[in-house]
């Protein structure tokens, strides 16, 4: 299997637009396990079209229970039930979790316990296992880490960034957070950082298009990390690469790739790369990173 990250939606926001990219989720395959990190509307696509059996579905993480980030979660575990998942998949996310999955699944019921009858199929209810996490390790078995930090996006208590290693290899993942300088310790020297990010001249035509004025405004300013400010995360933690992601705006004409590297420029000067559905990037192997680290 190879070891890469892949963004398979790129955009902050539940709203779809004509030609306009998914909202958030990524895939990362390290160390022999398949981790879906955040399940925002078309995740399961996603997945199919950067080549992973959605039957081989492995570790789920959930940042918060924005519907972003969280509305197809069931749409994708039943979707991989019925691809012909037969193996135990655990779901990681915040308190609350559960909650959603219990709701899909009762919701379903008709259509699982049908295909259970009538396909034989095993009962997706006793594959998927949800553990809800705090603050600490959330996983670690087989060379497999993966940390949490709650970070802060009001009015949201429960969400948190995520660190991912395995052999030396660190990718870790902000969520959704307003500026947050505890990040910078908490990526420290991780190979890729990948950061949500918002451009100041996009709010305005944000609010406008999208509706509810300046309360939506006000949530934005308090909730997201300006461009030039994950910068600044990422000059202090010391990443090897800054991946822009969860872009807010991401799909307005007027602020192309040129405009965020504009931003982040005026603090970080390192490897940097824009999200985009589909960008796929490799991982160090462990070879280069005992190197590295040598």
């Amino acid at each position: 299997m190879s070891e890469r990250l892949v963004i398979l939606g790129s955009k902050g926001g539940p709203a779809i637009r004509p030609g306009g990219p998914s909202p958030t989720s990524s895939l990362i395959e390290i160390g022999g396990r398949r981790i879906v990190i955040d399940c925002g509307l078309g995740v399961s696509r996603g997945l199919v079209e950067a080549g992973m059996a959605l039957n081989q579905l492995d570790i789920i993480l959930i940042t918060h229970l924005h519907s972003d980030h969280v509305l197809e979660l069931g749409p994708l575990l039943h979707t991989a039930w019925t691809s012909g998942l037969n193996a135990p998949v655990v779901v990681f996310g915040p308190v609350g979790t559960k909650a959603v999955w219990d709701g899909f699944v009762a919701s379903l019921s008709y259509d699982i316990d049908l295909r259970i009858d009538d396909e034989g199929r095993p009962d997706i209810r006793d594959l998927v296992t949800i553990s809800e996490i705090g603050e600490g390790v959330v996983i670690k078995e087989g060379g497999l880490k993966i940390e949490a930090l709650r970070v802060e996006h009001p009015p949201v208590t429960e969400c948190y960034a995520l660190r991912v290693s395995h052999q030396g290899r660190v990718v870790v993942f902000s969520a959704d957070t307003a500026y947050f300088q505890p990040l910078s310790g908490f990526a420290r020297d991780a190979d890729i950082l990948v950061h949500e990010a918002m451009h100041p001249d996009g709010v305005d035509r944000l609010v406008a298009r999208t509706g509810n004025g300046e309360r939506l405004k006000a949530h934005l300013l308090a909730s997201h990390t300006m461009a030039a400010d994950v910068g600044r995360i990422a000059t202090d933690a010391g990443v090897g690469q800054l991946v822009l992601n969860h872009l807010v705006p991401a799909d307005d004409p007027a602020i192309a790739e040129i405009h965020w590297t504009e931003q982040v420029r005026t603090t970080w000067d390192g490897q940097l790369t824009i999200s985009h559905d589909g960008l796929e990037l490799p991982l160090p192997n462990s070879n280069q990173q005992q190197r590295k680290s040598a």
